[in-house]
């Protein structure tokens, strides 16, 4: 059973980590589309930057129906 809980918190901390390395991707790149619209004459508007987030959003649902998994089997 100790195996499921150490499984748990590491896809629990795996779920906290792409959340927030979400954040810094998505963030990053919207400020380069607004500085490339402005200065360099890209046409795409910034929100396509939001299009990125979409497969960390996958990888956090994987990990969160994991941690729940093997918090069911934890106990």
């Amino acid at each position: 059973m100790k195996k499921f809980k150490i499984l748990r918190n590491i896809f629990t901390a795996l779920a906290l980590v792409l959340s927030h390395w979400t954040c810094i991707v998505v963030a990053f790149n919207y400020a380069n589309m607004l500085c490339g619209i402005e200065h360099k004459g890209f046409s795409a508007p910034a929100n396509t930057a939001f299009y990125l987030a979409i497969p960390y959003y996958i990888g956090i649902a994987i990990c969160v129906v994991l941690a729940l998994v093997f918090n069911k089997k934890s106990r």
